[in-house]
This record gives C-alpha cells, structure tokens and sequence, in this order.
C-alpha cells in the first residue's frame, strides 16, 4: 500500500506539466513564432517530465521489494560474496577495455584490420586506378558448403563512411552478406582505408565506385546488372552512382540513408538540428584545418554517442562490467569497429555538409558532384527500395523517403518518368540494426534479397513492401509479402509528416555567408599555423582517443592488469542474481542511466527549442526562402506533353502479343492497388522464360512496361478497347488470357474486382473466360 500511495503522490506532483496546454499561462503573445516556441517546450518538457515520473515509480518500488528481501541474518555473507564478486568483476573489467585499447592502437599505427566476418579477395585497388582513392572493390568467399549461382544478381555493398571503418554491412554472418550468400549471389563489398589519398574529392569516389560496378558486370557479362546496396552514408553515395552512371546499375537499395536531411518531425530527431546550433559548415571546415587538410572521423563518432549517451557513457560499459564473462567477446567485437576513426579530406566533408547535411541539395535537385556534373535523382533508372525505422534516432523515416516528395509532385510524375521505388518501415530497429541486420530487421534484408527480381517486374510507381507473417516456424518460417500502391502523402504520413522546412534553408543561406567569410578571414592564418606533427597532436587529444590511450598499455597502471585477470576468470562463479547487494547494483545503475536519460532530453530540449528560437524568427526565416525551392515546388508541366508520354499514347493501338499481355497483368495490378509478392515471381517467370519474352533484352522489355503502364495509367479505357488490335488472332488472345489466368489465379484466391476483370478481358478479346478450360489447355501444352 506504501507504494501505491507514494506513487499516487507522485502523480499530483506532476499533474500540471502533464496536462495540454500548459505553457499557454506564460508564453506571451498569440502569432506563430510564439506558438511554435511553446509547443515545442511543451513537448519537450512533457517527455522529460513523464519519463520522471515513470522513473520514480520503477525505481522506488523496485527499492522497497529489494527492501523486503533483505535478510539481517545473511547480510554480512552476502555482503562479503558481493565484494569478493565485484572486485574479481573489475579487474577482468579493465582487462577487457585494456584489450580494446591495445586494438584501437594498432588501428592508430595502420594494422587495421576489417569487421568482415568474411574471407575476401581483392580485385580492384583504389590507389591504382587514373583518379586515385582509398577504396577498394573486394569479392566475399563464400563458404565451401555455399553453391554462388554465378547467373544471378551480383550484390556490391557501400558502407558507411561516417568516422568509422568499412565491413559493418558484414559484421555478421546472419547480415546482409549473409542474406546475399545464401541466397547464391555473388557479392562484393567496396572498403576504403583509414587514410584518403591526398587530394580526393567524392567526385573521385563516386568514379571508382563506377569502375567497380563495371569491372563486376563484366566478370558477371551473362547475369543481370549488380545490385548496389549502401548503408547510411552509403546509401546517398548508391544513389549519387546510380543518378550519374543510369545506365550500368542495377537496382539500389538504401538502408537508412539520410537523403533529406532538413526533414524530420517536432520534439524528435535532435541531429538535424546540429548544424545549426555549430554554426553550419564552419567547424567542420575549421576542424579540417588543424588536421591539416584531413577531418578526423572521431568528431563524427562523438556526435553519434551524444544521441544516446546514456547506452555509449555508461549503459555498455555497466552491462560489460555486470557480464562480464558472457559480454567481453562481443563487447570488444563491436568495439574494434566503433572505435575505428578514419578521416576524410576538407573537399569531401566540405560536399557532404554543403549538399545534405546543412544544405540539403541533393534531395531539392541542386547538388552538382563537381563542374561538368549535375546530380538528378530522378536520372535513376533502375528500381529504388528505401528501408527505414521508425526506432532509427539518426535516419528518421523522414529524412530517408523526404528526397521522393522533394523530387516529385505526385505518383503520376513518378509513373511518367518511368521510377519504380519501393520502401519498407520497420517500427522499431535502431539504426545499426538496419543493417548490421538484427534479428528483427532479418525478415526485411531477407525478403527485399528474394524478391529483387521480382521488384524489377513492377510497373513504374511507388509502392509500400508489405511484409506479414504466414506460415511455419524457425528457419522454416514464410513470409506473405505484397507492394501496395501509395500516394506520396500517404507515404509521408506513415513515416510521421512533414516539418516547415524553412528555418533550415535559412540556416543554409547563413552557413554559406559564414564560409565564405572564414575562407577569407580565419582560414589563412589557421593554414599558416598547422602542419603534421601539431595535427596528429590535436588529434591524439580527442576525449575518444585520450579514454583508450588511458586504458593501454601506455599507461603504467595497467602494467600486471591481463596476468591478474587470467588467475581471476575461474576465481569463483558468479553470484545469484538474487543477492540483495547485486539488485542494489544493477537498482543504482539504472538510476545513472536514467541521469543520463534527463540529460539527454534536455540537450535535446535545448537544441530545438534554441534552433527554432533563432532560425524560427521571421526576419531570419525570410533569409530561407531563397534556398527552400525544391523540384517538386516548381510548376508542373502537363505530363501529356513530355515526350515519352507523347510516343506512348502513340502506340495505344500498335504493338503485338507482348505489349498485349504486358498491358493485360498491369491492368490487373491496378484492379487490386497492390501486387502480391508470388504473383510477381510468376510473372518474372513468365517474362523471363516464356517467348516472345525470354528471346528480348531487359532493356527492351523493362520499356514495353514503362510505355504500356503510361497508356494504363492515362488512358485505361481506351488501352483496355485496344487489346483486339495488339493481339491479333484467336489463338494469341486466348494464350494470353490463360497466361493472365495462371499468374493472377486461382480463381478463389482472386479479389472480386480481379475476376470481373478477366471477364471483361474475355468479352472485349471473344474468347472462352473459363479459368478451368485455361488451366486444363495449359496443362495439355
């Protein structure tokens, strides 16, 4: 009862932080800037102080079981076990992050060593190509009891280079390697090392990743072009290759890829705020400076931490302490990653800022990669599927599928240019999930492998992944998936809606001013002052260097540490989990970590509220507008007028037994609004193994569906009345009914408006409509 009502007390206590509306007493004034200034601490302090307050019943009644449990005859026992316990546990401890020291050194003097879980076999190195970089283009080995169907689609993974070192895409086997691998395809991977060869620029990079590509087109000349995997960073650097170089890539998949930066929602995603707090591009550049023309990755890596420092400052390190004979494998596997900084150069970190994260003009269409080249997201060809979280805190889905409404007005604009873009929401994976591919994140990197084919059988449009549980268990367990037509509102309010986006442009303009004044100010003297020793200097006093310099053996004090914690492994087993002094333990740890917790969302508080209060202002606004046009804000030209529109209204009435069939599954598609996932696989199948289909190029093919959905979509009717003339005789409509028949039946699987559909298609074609006359005479061929 003393819980209850200590608890009920707690409620009123906060009864007035938690109830709408609040700030309204005291924020003065009624227009919008105002408005937005109180909403924005309202929220905030809503979270924070609900947070509290669940905190506070937790922990106090957690303290009160703990309370009871407590037995004054064992105390000095248990007392006595838990110090013997806890001491054994500290040393093996400091052994752990000795070792993870030691590893973090001999990354510093260049023995890296990948986070491949993989064997693999260089076949490009970077430094030699005419335009010279650190990356290489490596193939995986699979394992011997792997059969790699050579005919199938390579897979080439881009990692993030974001302050850390290339291979988290095959962390594990149970990854996206491991996705590929199993399913037989060939995969390669493009690492790159710690250091950037002088000089390089991301239009350099994105040059060799295009030699790449085509160096695996030709080991692989007989299967279908490679698909591009990036991760994070990775992902804008897949879709800068596939906007430049359209025509040698297959289909790109972009895992948590922050393409629109400026997007986000209220009260969340803090990060977009950074580069206004910092001043836009000018620490970086400032940064790059004093490492004397290279920006060290661990500047980034810090940034990551400080988003969730309760798990990154304290959470890892306790639970490592806590389990420390289960964690330490994993803990310093993971570790050999995280703390592994690379660097670019000032012209890379200078792009990445200037177009996405403070500029954000790659996703408005105003990115050029160097002189001679634009980048045009919407150049990309080849199918586009996007996965992202809504449990990401450093890609929200709006920053990964925010580029789609920046680009295109609607579906309709999509359709006529012929996109087909995908996307799959995850409600909970965290952002290392996506695709370091945790178990929750499987069945996503599973099915998107398994069904790339068939996503290149779509017709144009955007489309959600659907994917839902069906049958069996374990391994054995299928998986129902569907591509369900969307609008791009709907898909903007699934992924949480849409923010003003103007202070950012504001924000924009201002960070260019301030470039441009440091480059003529401060840059010089700061240039004149650096050279290589100060910079390796500087950089060895980064707080993440300086805590495993501290934990080396460069330290006297850790002299005897791994001799003392090899006689303590097998000193005694751990303690019961129910020793009182261990719940007091792990009672005390959460309470830090909730600390933590506060601290963060009071940074974040501070962030946006501070963000909003200076870039939210009108005048300041006003300096945005300039920089807030996106592609899809320009006035819309008729799509009747666009000339691929134009030469496929053309051909409403010209074509033979493929167009007719093509135009005849797409009319079922859009009868249903989606597309089962083996209702495509039957009709790749068919496009693939049937003639006249089998003998034509994909290029050939992929067009014929490109025109044939443009005729659907604009003139349904009229395309619906013109199959007699595309299919000319009696016996082609009648196998082109039974085909339609054997992708979309059987009949009792079918949705109502499918099978009046085929029976509309056998009135306009006068042929027999019996799906069972169909079967039998396909079974009789």
């Amino acid at each position: 009862m003393g819980v209850q009502t200590r608890a009920g007390a707690a409620d009123t206590g906060w009864e007035r932080f938690l109830e709408p509306g609040w700030t309204q007493s005291w924020i003065a004034g009624n227009d919008s800037y105002t408005a937005d200034l109180g909403a924005i601490i309202e929220a905030h302090s809503r979270t924070m102080f609900g947070a509290a307050q669940q905190a506070w019943k937790k922990n106090f009644e957690e303290g009160v079981r703990i309370a009871e449990s407590f037995s004054p005859g064992k105390a000095g026992g248990d007392l006595l076990e838990y110090l013997v316990d806890a001491g054994r546990r500290w040393v093996l401890f400091l052994d752990v992050l000795n070792r993870r020291s030691q590893l973090f050194l001999e990354h510093e003097h260049g023995q890296t060593k990948k986070v491949l879980a993989w064997d693999y076999e260089v076949i490009i190195d970077g430094r030699r190509l005419e335009r010279p970089v650190n990356y290489s283009l490596v193939r995986i080995i699979p394992s011997q009891s792997t059969a790699v169907k050579n005919y199938t689609h390579p897979y080439i993974i881009l990692d993030p280079r974001a302050g850390h070192g290339s291979g988290i895409g095959g962390f594990k086997h149970e990854s996206e390697v491991g996705c590929a691998i199993n399913a037989g395809h060939p995969v390669y991977f493009a690492i790159f090392s710690r250091l950037p060869v002088p000089g390089q620029t991301l239009s350099d990079v994105c040059a060799a990743e295009a030699q790449f590509v085509r160096e695996v087109r030709r080991r692989h000349h007989n299967s279908p072009k490679p698909v591009v995997i990036g991760n994070c960073q990775g992902g804008w650097a897949a879709m800068l290759l596939a906007a430049t170089n359209p025509e040698i890539t297959g289909p790109v998949v972009a895992n948590g890829a922050p393409l629109s930066y400026w997007a986000g929602a209220r009260g969340k995603n803090p990060m977009r705020y950074l580069g206004g707090i910092c001043g836009g591009i000018v620490p970086a550049l400032f940064l790059s400076d004093l490492g004397n023309g290279l920006f060290d990755g661990a500047h980034l890596v810090y940034n990551f931490e400080r988003l969730n420092p309760s798990r990154t400052w304290w959470q890892k390190y306790y639970d490592l302490y806590a389990n420390v004979d289960e964690e330490a494998d994993r803990f310093l596997e993971f570790e050999s990653w995280w703390n592994s900084f690379f660097y670019t150069t000032e012209d890379e970190i200078r792009w990445i800022l200037e177009n996405l994260f403070v500029g954000n003009k790659l996703a408005r269409g105003k990115a050029n990669l160097d002189a001679r080249t634009h980048v045009d997201l919407r150049n990309i060809q080849s199918p586009i599927i996007v996965f992202a979280s809504h449990g990401d805190n450093i890609t929200p889905p709006q920053q990964a599928l925010g580029w789609i409404a920046d680009n295109y007005a609607d579906v309709e604009e999509i359709r006529a240019r012929g996109a087909r873009i995908v996307y799959a929401l995850h409600p909970s994976v965290g952002h290392l999930g996506i695709f370091v591919s945790s178990q929750i994140a499987m069945k996503e990197h599973h099915e998107i492998v398994s069904t790339l084919e068939a996503i290149e059988a779509l017709a144009p449009g955007l489309y959600e992944m659907v994917i839902t549980e069906e049958t069996g268990e374990g391994v054995d367990k299928k998986f129902q998936v569907a591509f369900e037509e969307r609008s791009i509102e709907n898909m903007m309010g699934e992924a949480g809606g849409v923010d003003d986006e103007l202070p950012f442009a504001a924000m924009a303009r201002l960070s260019e001013f301030q470039a441009e004044i440091y480059d003529m100010t401060t840059r010089p003297l700061i240039k004149a002052m650096v050279n290589q020793p100060t910079a390796d200097a500087l950089a060895g006093m980064h707080p993440m260097r300086l805590s495993c310099y501290a934990m080396s053996d460069l330290n006297p004090m850790m002299t005897g540490i791994g001799t003392l914690a090899c006689s303590f492994k097998d000193a005694r087993p751990p303690l019961e989990a129910q020793n009182p002094f261990v719940r007091t333990e792990h009672l005390w740890a959460d309470m830090v970590a909730q600390w933590w917790d506060g601290v963060r969302d009071l940074q974040a508080s501070w962030m946006e509220t501070y963000f909003y209060w200076l870039y939210g202002l009108p005048p300041v606004k006003k300096i945005g507008e300039q920089k807030i046009e996106r592609i899809s804000d320009a006035p819309q030209e008729d799509i009747r007028s666009l000339a691929n529109v134009q030469a496929a209204l053309d051909r409403i009435g010209v074509g033979n037994f493929a167009e007719g069939v093509i135009r005849m599954l797409i009319l079922l598609a859009k009868s249903r609004h989606e597309v089962r996932r083996s209702r495509l696989e039957k009709s790749n199948q068919i496009l693939n193994t049937r003639e006249p289909f089998a003998g034509m190029k994909p290029k050939h093919r992929t067009r014929i569906i490109h025109r044939e959905s443009l005729i659907v979509d604009l003139e349904p009717e009229t395309a619906l009345a013109a199959l007699p003339k595309l299919l000319k005789t009696l016996e082609d409509r009648q196998k082109a009914l039974d085909l339609c028949w054997e992708i979309a039946g059987p009949e009792e699987e079918m949705a109502e408006t499918t099978s009046e559909l085929m029976r509309v298609f056998a009135q306009v074609l006068e042929v027999d409509s019996q799906s069972g006359m169909s079967s039998r005479s396909l079974s009789a061929s």
